[in-house]
């Protein structure tokens, strides 16, 4: 297995976001990054740092409009008098509102879907970053340089849509890496397939939206029922793709409080899924906040049970990349990695 992670990717330092209407210390920061490399340097893992891939692989995937806000939003905000040290949006687009606004504070509306993804200093250059460390493990796998890659992407990135950021996510590294690996796999004389898992807590509603009309990107997903839990306006078993996608988009919702063995046997069932649609690559949103003791967890996910977890998905022999998603409890969160990449090794 390789190994990418890009020291631009600490450069995010949110402070705080909302929970219930008041500001609370934001758990996205840059220690979870360190700590995550920790864990790979102490296990021997050489980690290598991504190339610049330019702005085409977070092209084919978000909208420009989007792009260039988040690359000049903190600039542009910085000007306003008496303003915050980072852009959080006071209002939100909704369906009665269809014109796109010419000013920042409008913009902010527009392309931030809730106040849990603050730009600031050094946002999107460790965006940026984060993204290239995702298209750099696609690389290796699609183009059969690696069986599978780690890349520890830091900001998370399954909630960002096409042309919004949200829950701590602001380019979708996932959905680039997968949109990556389709010309490569084609060059390489395979089926441009690639399934998604998505482990995390939380339902990766951006990488939905982004292949939900598609039928050459399965997207499935495991997360805490979101009729009582972020990101609430999508998730349901219900939504399975659209048009030419449909049946390319499962999700699994479970209860919150859901022991390890029904998260398990979940996964098997998303996996089994997969297995019939028949990938020739898989990139897995990769979250260990489904950890018992994590502060936004709903599962009770044990440290070995991550184990089980690398094993159950490295055993399908699928080219795999796995993109790092959730996880912020920052005393288990470096065993709870090296507990899956010792599964994951197992069964390799």
């Amino acid at each position: 297995m390789r190994f990418v992670f890009s020291e631009v990717q600490v450069n995010h330092k949110p402070s705080t976001f909302l929970v219930r209407g008041q500001p609370k210390p934001c758990p996205e920061v840059p220690e979870r990054a360190e700590t995550l490399l920790h864990a790979l340097t102490a296990r021997g893992c050489m980690v290598e740092s991504p190339p610049d891939y330019g702005p085409g692989p977070r092209a084919a995937v978000h909208s420009a409009d989007y792009l260039r806000f988040l690359e000049t939003a903190y600039a542009r905000w910085s000007e306003l008098p008496d303003a915050s040290d980072a852009v959080i949006p006071n209002v939100h687009r909704n369906t009665d509102m269809a014109e796109y606004p010419a000013g920042i504070v409008g913009q902010a509306g527009w392309h931030m879907a809730d106040t849990a993804c603050p730009i600031g200093f050094g946002t999107w250059e460790a965006a940026c970053a984060s993204a290239d460390t995702a298209v750099h493990g696609a690389h290796l796998v699609a183009s059969g340089q690696a069986p599978a890659a780690y890349a520890l992407c830091r900001p998370p990135g399954h909630h960002a849509s096409r042309d919004a950021a949200g829950g701590f996510c602001y380019l979708n590294n996932a959905a680039i890496a997968a949109q990556a690996m389709l010309p490569l796999l084609a060059a390489h004389g395979k089926a441009p397939r690639v399934a998604i898992l998505d482990v995390d807590v939380h339902h990766g509603n951006g990488t939905q939206a982004i292949f939900y009309d598609r039928d050459d990107v399965l997207f499935v997903s495991i997360h805490a029922d979101p009729a009582h839990f972020y990101p609430w306006f999508a998730g349901y078993a219900h939504e399975r793709g659209r048009g030419r996608g449909q049946g390319c988009t499962l999700n699994l919702p479970l209860p919150q409080g859901t022991e390890e063995q029904a998260f398990l046997a979940a996964v098997a069932e998303g996996l089994a899924y997969i297995r019939c649609w028949g990938p020739e690559a898989l990139v897995v949103s990769l979250g260990f906040d489904t950890y018992g003791g994590d502060p936004l967890a709903a599962f009770r996910v044990t440290t070995p049970g991550f184990a089980t977890l690398g094993h159950t998905i490295a055993a399908t022999g699928w080219p795999t990349l796995l993109v790092q998603e959730g996880g912020y409890d920052g005393s288990a969160l470096g065993a709870n990695l090296a507990s899956f990449l010792d599964g994951f090794r197992a069964a390799r």
